[in-house]
This record gives C-alpha cells, sequence and structure tokens, in this order.
C-alpha cells in the first residue's frame, strides 16, 4: 500500500509543479490571467511561476508579422476603379492592450488593421489620378497609409513597421479603354517626333541645297576666271610666237588645218588645184597669209 500511495503522491507533485510553472521564450511575449483578468504581463523570458488553476498563461508572438490584405477595390479622382493589392509589416508592442483590443485574436487585429488601411487607402486613392497612384505619387500614398495605420495601431497595442502596395490593377471592363488611351497618346507623342524629324530632315536638305549651290556657283566662277585667264595666256602667247617668227607661225597653222582636214579618209574637200589651202605643197615661201581650217 506504500508504493502505490508514494507514486500518487509523486503525480500530484509533478501536476502541481507542471500547471504551476512556464517557460517564455525569447520569441514570445506572455501574460497571466487571474480568473480572466491580466494579472502580469512583463515576464522576460525564462521560466515563471503561478498558481495553478486559477491563474492562466496566454503567450504571443513578438515577431515581426505580416497581413496579406485581400484586394479591394477603390475609385480615383477620374471616377475610376482600380483594384489594389496590399501588405501589412506589424508586431504586438504592448500586450496588455493587444490583449483587451483583440482578446488574443489575431485574426481580429488584422481585420482592425485592415479596416484603418482601407478607409485610408480609399481616401487618398479618391484624390489622386491613375497615372498618379501608379507612378508619380505612390511613395507619397504608402506613406500616409502607414502613418494612418500606425496611430490604428496604438489603439490596439500594435505597432506598423511598414505598408506597401504590392500592385495596382484595373478591373477588366476598363482596362481596355485605359489601353486604347494610352496606345493613342503614344501614336499622338509618335507623330509629333515624326512631324519634328521631318520638319529637321528638310531644313538640312535646304541647307545642303544650297550650299550645294553656291559651292557650284564658286567652282563656276573659278572656272571661268581660269579659263579667261588660259585663253588670255595662249592668245598671249600665240601673239608672241606670231611675232617671233611669222613665216614660222603660218606654216604651223598650216599644219594644223591640213591634220583638221585630213583626218578621216571620207572626208572630201573641194579645191582649186591654186587654192593657198595647198600653197605650202607648192612652195615654203609663196604666201605670208596662213590658210584657216
Amino acid at each position: 500500500m506504500f508504493m502505490p500511495r508514494l507514486f500518487i503522491a509523486l503525480v500530484i507533485i509533478v501536476v502541481v509543479i507542471w500547471s504551476s510553472t512556464f517557460v517564455v521564450s525569447e520569441t514570445e511575449r506572455a501574460i497571466v490571467l487571474n480568473f480572466g483578468k491580466i494579472y502580469r504581463s512583463d515576464y522576460k523570458p525564462g521560466l515563471h511561476f503561478k498558481l495553478p488553476v486559477v491563474m492562466q498563461v496566454r503567450k504571443f508572438d513578438k515577431r515581426l508579422l505580416s497581413l496579406d490584405a485581400e484586394a479591394q477595390r477603390f475609385t480615383t479622382k477620374e471616377k475610376k476603379a482600380v483594384i489594389v493589392d496590399s501588405y501589412v509589416r506589424w508586431r504586438i508592442d504592448d500586450v496588455e492592450d493587444y490583449f483587451r483590443a483583440t482578446q488574443g485574436r489575431e485574426e481580429y487585429a488584422a481585420a482592425l488593421l485592415s479596416q484603418t488601411i482601407n478607409s485610408k487607402l480609399k481616401e487618398e486613392f479618391a484624390k489622386r489620378t491613375v497615372d498618379e497612384v501608379i507612378s508619380g505619387e505612390r511613395g507619397v500614398v504608402m506613406g500616409l497609409v502607414t502613418e494612418a495605420a500606425s496611430k490604428g495601431g496604438e489603439d490596439i497595442g500594435a505597432k506598423v513597421v511598414d505598408v506597401r502596395i504590392k500592385r495596382i490593377d484595373l478591373p477588366p471592363e476598363v482596362s481596355m479603354s485605359v489601353y486604347n488611351r494610352m496606345r493613342a497618346e503614344r501614336e499622338r507623342v509618335a507623330r509629333d517626333l515624326r512631324s519634328r524629324g521631318g520638319e529637321a530632315a528638310e531644313k538640312i536638305r535646304a541647307g545642303a541645297d544650297k550650299e550645294r549651290t553656291v559651292i557650284l556657283a564658286q567652282a563656276y566662277r573659278d572656272a571661268e576666271t581660269l579659263r579667261g585667264e588660259g585663253d588670255a595666256r595662249a592668245a598671249e602667247i600665240y601673239a608672241s610666237g606670231y611675232g617671233a617668227d611669222q613665216e614660222f607661225y603660218s606654216f604651223y597653222r598650216s599644219l594644223s588645218a591640213y591634220r583638221a582636214g585630213f583626218k578621216s579618209k571620207e572626208d572630201i574637200l573641194v579645191l582649186q588645184p591654186d587654192s593657198e589651202f595647198f600653197r605650202y605643197f607648192r612652195s615654203p615661201s609663196s604666201a605670208s597669209v596662213p590658210p584657216t581650217p
């Protein structure tokens, strides 16, 4: 009888000790409830004691938590609908306020944060156009939403670290119209660029044609000047040669006329036998005036 009683006593002692102790890890926050009311919440990591049966321990994750909210539909300043998908990074900051506001239920805290974030997103999107919320002022919107969510999180003992917009989509019924508008805008810009390019090309061609005309005119002027100077120089040389030896010059002119007259076998000359053209065939000194070809 002694051994069974000892075993039962040991079991009771173990159960009492087990129900009177709890361990808080580095990643947890804990509160002790005494008949459903908060008794203490400032527990450090390690082993702690409580009254069995009357006291219960609730533990909460103190690490960074993520809330991937369901995509919501908002209306922009242009009265166009957009579908926004966002997420939140948050953690439990004050475990007592968190427990009082949510009864320790994470899904309830997520619902409260989502409500605050969606309300602020709706307000900010209503002030901006589609282009502004997609690119121009997206960072500003996220900053304002994060600030609003932080204030809302303080009411439930949570600290909102960051709010991010993952994507912004257009509803199927308006995406095609927006796409067509964007395509028309791109085509307008392309036409404008082509028009500017054509205008610049015409200016370049006109400038090149003008420069070409000027260069050709200057070249023709210089050529005519050189040709005139050459003709004048040739005349001067001819005159000088004629004055130096008139008989030789006449003979040279006659040889040039013979070469030009007898250049082809098919050429026919009808002349008198005593024509001046053949004077050097008869006598080298017959006349002083040279024949003309």
